[in-house]
């Protein structure tokens, strides 16, 4: 039944914002240097005719969202291009709705044939994933929540229930009886904690002892070594790139890891793969050599994260003898709730959501992922500015495993000093967490007036 609150899209504008990392950020097979974030400004009019401007951000991951051999530049300009068109094929979305219904609409009707007009246009050899087109169109998605908020003053999170919504999750679900008349808000923590316990990534270059350092490290005020971060932000959570192709260095890596971890009280460590195994006996025989060998380093590894080749109907490798040892945790293979589905048939027993595979998604994997039974972690895009305030958001409200793990400050952390300057607790960690009680505010709370942050001309600007 149609609602008064319900939104559509009259208007989209895309920002561009570039930053380098201050020291490379290497997981699997590539290393980052510099992303560009993508900030949208989307405006909504609701049946009356009043209208609002929500925001959203997204870092246009290229490496993550698109692994490859083809040149970064290459890729980059395609993400660049696809997310500039999909701002005017937002600003023409003319459904009217709550915003999960609008945007899960938008990424069932419209995202696939934008993404298949881009790589129609591609010159490159490879076409671009279904991943990155998620990531290009969630700033739009993230910033249609926003002003759903805006609009009628309310904070967005108090919005997903039948007072707001007008179809329940079974339409969302195929059908499925154990969603009928349930929305959201039955598997979102009603009362949130205002802080949340960090992780730390250590990346697959990152230094961990003098010996590591090669003098092109940078002098900027900010830790470089290990120990120097976990002395400086109170830290108990590591999150342990590894390669998933060398399965001695993996192993050398987690041991040392877990020495300095075990020397500076560190209780929780966790490994990610990032989709490089392709047979489940590698994992297996690290995860067992520990047990045999380090049970303390064992103890330590809370979960294991995507080993496997994300694209999982390709690649349907039955995982349970990963997840008989420790959790395991889709995260690049986790697009949408019927990957997750799929994903637990196989094994897998948690989910690993990120904003940057847009709101909308993120909530109906949730929601799909707890009424059956998995365990759920928010992992980070390495968000920095406004990208880092839905990230912490969805964490706190999801319920997770523990915490959330937030690295924008150890790789370019003077790139939010405006946002830091309003929120300071969400862009520095200290005594190990994140403190979220600045965020106030309808929409998703941004406090975005007082927010100092002077943007770039428009990349690409298109209205209704």
């Amino acid at each position: 039944m149609p609602r008064s609150t319900d939104i559509r899209p009259i208007a989209a504008t895309l920002y561009l914002l570039p930053i380098r990392t201050r020291m490379p950020l290497k997981f699997g097979p590539e290393t980052t240097t510099e992303v560009t974030c993508a900030r949208v400004a989307l405006t909504v009019a609701d049946r009356a005719g009043r209208t609002a401007t929500g925001w959203g951000e997204t870092p246009l991951s290229v490496q993550w969202v698109w692994p490859s051999t083809l040149p970064y530049a290459a890729r980059h300009d395609q993400l660049i291009r696809l997310t500039a068109d999909l701002a005017r094929a937002w600003a023409d979305f003319a459904t009217f709705g709550h915003p999960l219904e609008v945007g899960h609409a938008f990424t069932r009707d419209v995202l696939p044939h934008a993404l298949q007009s881009a790589n129609a246009a591609n010159p490159l050899s490879e076409p671009i994933p279904h991943l990155a087109a998620l990531v290009c169109s969630s700033p739009f998605d993230l910033a249609l929540h926003d002003a759903f908020g805006s609009l009628h003053r309310i904070d967005v999170y108090h919005t997903y229930s039948r007072d707001w919504m007008s179809t329940d999750l079974a339409d969302y679900f195929d059908g499925d009886p154990t969603f009928r008349g349930r929305f959201p808000n039955e598997w979102i923590v009603a009362d949130p904690p205002a802080s949340l316990t960090a992780w730390h990534l250590v990346g697959g270059k990152d230094p961990l002892e003098p010996a590591d350092l090669t003098g092109a490290e940078p002098d900027d005020g900010y830790p470089v070594l290990l120990r120097d971060w976990i002395a400086a932000d109170g830290l108990n959570c590591l999150k342990v790139k590894l390669t998933g192709t060398d399965p001695a260095w993996d192993l050398d890596r987690l041991l040392r890891v877990a020495a300095i971890a075990d020397q500076t009280g560190v209780t929780w460590l966790s490994a990610d793969f990032n989709c490089t195994v392709h047979d489940p006996a590698i994992v297996v025989a690290i995860l067992d050599r520990l047990l045999r060998d380090h049970p303390r380093v064992f103890q330590k590894i809370l979960y294991v994260e995507q080993p496997f080749p994300y694209d999982l109907e390709a690649t349907p490798l039955d995982v349970h003898s990963v997840s008989a040892r420790k959790p395991l945790f889709l995260d690049e293979s986790a697009h949408d709730w019927t990957l997750v589905r799929l994903g637990r048939s196989l094994g897998w027993t948690g989910v690993a959501l990120k904003t940057c595979k847009t709101q909308t998604g993120a909530l109906l994997s949730l929601c799909w992922a707890k009424a059956y039974g998995m365990t759920l972690m928010v992992q980070d895009l390495t968000n920095p500015m406004l990208a880092q305030i839905p990230h912490v958001r969805l964490a706190a409200h999801a319920g997770t495993i523990m915490g959330v793990e937030s690295n924008a400050m150890q790789f370019y952390p003077d790139a939010s000093t405006p946002e830091a300057a309003v929120h300071p607790g969400l862009y520095r960690r200290r005594h190990g967490q994140l403190d979220l009680s600045t965020i106030h505010g309808p929409g998703f709370g941004y406090r975005l007036p007082e927010i100092q942050r002077t943007l770039p001309p428009p990349a690409a600007a298109h209205s209704r």
